[in-house]
């Protein structure tokens, strides 16, 4: 088998590289203070952020292809172009769909970014497949190197990002992801060999590679202008900038929560609340005596109880600090108890128990855990 002779454009090679960087920033920043928003903004958050990844990821491979030179004319089957593209994204959006909607463990994130690592790989090599004119034959070396790259780079940027929402963990994981992105495609490359195919193909309709640098420059072109959209929004309203403001900052005395005791309605003091737990579209309020029906969804509670001092110890709980008698920590998760006997414990997420901790650390009563 005679193999063509292959060359790389090194500038178009550093664009790819770039156009990864960029990718990886604003799909992991779009994620952010995902737990604050209502369900729609978060699946709309994470379908924009799976774009952005995913979208990425294809933008990359194509941007290095645009810089292969082979000694013939080759082509692309676009069909086949298409389906790697909406491959990577769907691949991504289910790894953000694990990382959003189910609790995060260090389990979960690492199975995410193998997810996500599997995705830049199954890309690549369905993007390699829509060649016209001529083959890519692999090594098995430059399949498996690639593959342990892509994982084990994908796993560690995510743990990174999603282990702690810091704005510095965001662009230590976009690091992380970058550097995946780009050594799969290269390591892949580095045992990749081209032979001449004498037909084209009758999958799709055939592409030349300058119709594809417009696709590719027409993507590049979002992926920057939204970078620079994210870039102004990231330092204007970081999550430090956002963090809520102590309850004496925002106190507004006498607000009461519109409640529900067979059919009638009440009102509820906010320092009277011990609990509030999301029910589906609404909350169930827990006081030391009561447990009563509420038509607040748990993010509209969140924002009216906040300022009242109730801290949210998980995207379904909100608790008062004041009503809390013992914090328990077990590992990555813990739980607050109360002294009243009607009142169930509250789980604390992962994420959320350095704020809790902090919080019930300066309440009399509170026995912080070590």
């Amino acid at each position: 088998m005679e193999f063509l002779d292959h060359n790389h454009d090194l500038l178009l090679v550093s664009m790819s590289c770039l156009v990864a960087l960029v990718a990886g920033f604003i799909g992991l920043s779009l994620t952010r203070d995902l737990s604050q928003k209502s369900v729609v903004q978060k699946k709309f958050s994470i379908a924009l952020a799976s774009i952005a990844l995913g979208g990425g990821i294809w933008s990359m491979h194509f941007v290095a292809m645009l810089g292969l030179q082979l000694p013939i004319l080759f082509y692309y089957d676009a069909a086949i172009t298409l389906v790697s593209a909406l491959t990577a994204i769907l691949i991504v959006a289910a790894a953000l769909v694990l990382l959003h909607f189910l609790d995060r463990t260090p389990r979960l994130i690492a199975a995410a970014g193998g997810l996500v690592g599997l995705g830049i790989l199954v890309m690549h090599y369905i993007g390699m497949a829509g060649l016209e004119l001529c083959r890519a034959v692999y090594t098995p070396l430059g399949i498996a190197a690639s593959s342990v790259v892509a994982i084990g780079l994908c796993i560690v940027a995510f743990s990174v990002a999603y282990g702690s929402r810091t704005n510095r963990n965001i662009i230590l994981g976009t690091l992380c992801f970058a550097a995946a992105v780009s050594l799969v495609h290269f390591l892949a490359m580095a045992g990749t060999r081209f032979v001449p195919e004498p037909t084209l193909g009758e999958f799709g309709p055939i592409m030349s590679n300058e119709f594809l640098a417009l696709g590719v420059i027409l993507t590049s072109f979002v992926l920057f202008g939204t970078f620079l959209w994210v870039s102004v929004t990231y330092l204007v309203a970081s999550p430090e900038n956002l963090a809520p403001k102590p309850p004496e900052a925002d106190n507004r005395p006498g607000l009461q929560v519109p409640c529900e005791r067979d059919g009638t309605k009440v009102f509820v003091a906010a320092q009277d609340v011990a609990i509030v737990r999301a029910d589906g579209h609404y909350t169930q309020v827990y006081t030391e005596q009561d447990r009563l029906f509420c038509v607040w969804p748990i993010t509209e509670a969140h924002k009216r109880l906040a300022p009242q001092g109730l801290l949210q110890t998980h995207r379904s709980y909100l608790v008062n600090p004041l009503k809390v008698a013992r914090f328990e920590r077990s590992k990555d998760k813990g739980r607050c108890l109360f002294d009243t006997g009607g009142l169930p414990p509250v789980p604390v997420s992962r994420s959320k128990l350095k704020t809790v901790q902090d919080a019930l650390a300066a309440q009399d009563g509170a026995v912080r855990a070590s």
